[in-house]
């Protein structure tokens, strides 16, 4: 796990070696073991390692193949390597056992072919110094991050833009008018955009190359067209589960690769037991499981992990905090995040990737389960008032009524799904956290820049055919929110405590596999995660498995009320910094006092503007926002 950097000029412009360096010291936390870069007359490549394989120097980066011809950057780890080298035949032999140099060597023998052998997480360059051609890659399901802007003739790229907006020159910072707006109707930035208009996120499962020409990204996987297969529902659910079991099995052995200390995190969730029971199945005899816990009842998972952590005999640590400490991790969560990003949940991964950093160096998740066999409330919800599309007009309007006037928060969320007249749309609507307030950016913003509700149209459409509302739910999720959200999260929580985090959810042959799985057995008679929930039973008792679902949260709408107060109407109401932005001030009143008041619970959003106002104090450099480019959703 590293921090990687670089930048290719056809006309051979590059800054020095010490103008270079300062780019690749703000990747040091990725990184914290060891620092290189290389150059030629066209490229200088920087990296940081976090020696995870190959602790000696010969895993050291910018690595030269043997031949001299090529030369890597690679973030991550390729999970099947030492199968993969049999079947390949460095010319002077192995130098090392490094994950990297059989990276190296794939390409070397298969070119861009490499990506259909490997399976991993991964981001990576390759420069051929014979074609003078750079080749980068992101892995399948965006595990990590491939930052990349072109300007002024030069193409740089970086594990994060913080790394990345000083090798542009003018304008590396000037911000993206199109994802400010999605940024505050959905809270975070999906790919290709980022908050900075010259600056792009390369989007899971592509690759480019570079000969001087502007890049072009090009799709080598793609799980979207894969349709369910409703031949399985003839199948024998014990076969089903026999299949699932196996393939987690096999992500979770493969993802064992480590020559440090090896961990996992555990809430009290289905997910996280499924990875540590499939740790213990494949033979981890005494897996090291982590798990923060709360002194407040309503956030602490922490005795549903510990009873999880007992009953498959694992060594449990704990720490326990008042939710109220996690807000000392928010000079570290604005400083970390090279973009606006307003999950609160990373609080709490910072917590335990914090108190597993000082156990191990390496931790399995859980990440993606919810997604993969439709773990969200609002997937059934997505199906169930997709039905409602077809009703008479009276009948929508009288349920609209009703739902209007119930006092619950979700009788008010139904009320706003039932205005939209499309699946996609109901799930836009649920899925934001703009809901039915107003607009938070200016009209002409609005006016020049694309909706989220566009981008998921956009995506929907390229989707596999007759999928219901529920599915089309979790695909959207995992091609969005899973990919620019989660995954970020947990990568720069992570790596923000120099700490490797491995998701077996997400092998691409597990997600293949899921894609076909009817969601006859994802969701079925108000039950979610149907046959994940059935394979762990296989482990831990019902009880334990058949809980609500907690989740990771905060008391982040609590903390606006309370110790935040001061500090949210001092970030809204600075005019230096709210005018940077083209956004509505009176609406930013209007919502903190909304939410304030206790009429709204507005926190969603309001915690969306409020992490984009604290971005721009903390990152301003003279941000500017030119005219919009509209880029589409793929």
């Amino acid at each position: 796990m590293c921090g990687i950097v670089g930048v290719f000029h056809s006309g051979g412009r590059l800054p020095d070696a010490a103008a270079f360096d300062k780019c690749i010291q703000r990747l040091w936390r990725r990184g914290p073991d060891d620092s290189g870069q290389w150059a030629d007359a066209l490229v200088r490549l920087g990296h940081r390692r976090l020696a995870i394989v190959d602790l000696s120097t010969n895993g050291h980066q910018p690595m030269e193949s043997a031949d001299g011809r090529f030369v890597i950057v690679f973030n991550g780890e390729i999970y099947n390597h030492a199968e993969l080298r049999p079947r390949l035949t460095p010319p002077r032999g192995w130098r090392s056992t490094s994950d990297t140099e059989t990276l190296l060597e794939a390409y070397r023998a298969w070119g861009a072919e490499c990506l259909q052998q490997i399976n991993g997480m991964f981001a990576f360059a390759i420069w051929d110094r014979t074609e003078r051609r750079l080749f980068v890659a992101r892995d399948r399901m965006g595990v990590k991050p491939l930052y990349y802007g072109w300007r002024n003739g030069a193409f740089a790229f970086a594990s994060r833009p913080g790394a990345l907006t000083g090798l542009l020159g003018d304008g590396g910072s000037a911000i993206d008018a199109e994802a400010l707006r999605i940024y505050l109707e959905l809270g975070y930035i999906p790919a290709p955009l980022s908050f900075y208009r010259h600056v792009h996120k390369l989007r899971a499962g592509h690759y480019m190359l570079l000969d001087g020409h502007e890049p072009r990204a090009v799709r080598y996987w793609d799980y979207r067209h894969i349709p369910p297969d409703q031949a399985l529902l003839q199948r024998d659910e014990g076969e089903l589960i026999d299949e699932l079991e196996e393939l987690i099995r096999r992500s979770v052995r493969s993802r064992l690769m480590s020559d440090v200390p090896l961990g996992a995190f555990l809430s009290g969730g289905v997910d996280s037991a499924t990875v540590v029971a499939a740790m213990k199945a494949v033979g981890v005899s005494d897996p090291r499981t982590f798990t923060i816990t709360f002194r407040e009842e309503a956030y602490n998972e922490g005795p549903a992990a510990a009873r999880i952590a007992a009953h498959l005999g694992v060594d449990h640590t704990t720490e326990t905090l008042h939710v109220g400490d996690l807000l000392g991790l928010l000079p570290l969560y604005v400083e970390e995040f090279d973009e606006p990003f307003a999950d609160s949940s990373a609080f709490p991964t910072m917590a335990v990737a914090r108190l597993a950093r000082r156990h191990v160096t390496v931790a399995l998740t859980g990440d993606a389960g919810d997604e993969l066999f439709g773990g969200y409330h609002y997937y059934s919800l997505v199906e169930k008032l997709a039905l409602t599309h077809r009703w008479p007009r009276p009948a929508k309007k009288l349920l609209h009524a009703v739902a209007t006037r119930l006092p619950s928060h979700r009788a008010k969320l139904v009320a706003g799904a039932l205005q939209r007249d499309t699946a996609v749309g109901v799930f836009n609507y649920v899925r934001g956290c703009g809901k039915d307030f107003p607009p938070l950016v200016t009209s002409s913003v609005l006016q020049e820049t694309q909706s989220s509700l566009s981008w998921f149209e956009q995506a929907a459409a390229s989707f596999a055919l007759d999928l219901t509302g529920a599915e089309l739910g979790m695909r959207l999720d995992l091609g969005f929110m899973l990919a620019d959200g989660y995954l970020q999260k947990v990568d720069v929580a992570t790596m923000a405590m120099s700490l490797e985090a491995r998701c077996p959810l997400i092998d691409y042959r597990l997600v293949e596999w899921a894609m076909r799985l009817p969601v006859h057995y994802k969701i079925r008679g108000g039950q979610t995660k149907y046959l994940l929930k059935k394979a762990l039973c296989r482990h831990l008792p019902p009880s334990l498995v058949y809980r609500p679902k907690q989740g990771f949260g905060v008391p982040v709408a609590q903390w606006l009320r309370g110790p935040l107060r001061s500090w949210t109407y001092d970030l809204v109401t600075d005019e230096n910094l709210v005018s940077r932005l083209p956004l509505d001030r009176a609406r930013l009143v209007s919502l903190v006092d909304l939410h304030m008041s206790g009429a709204r619970d507005a926190h969603p959003l309001l915690w969306a503007l409020l992490m984009l106002l604290s971005f721009v104090a903390r990152h301003d450099r003279g941000m500017e926002l030119p005219a919009t480019e509209t880029r589409h959703a793929a």
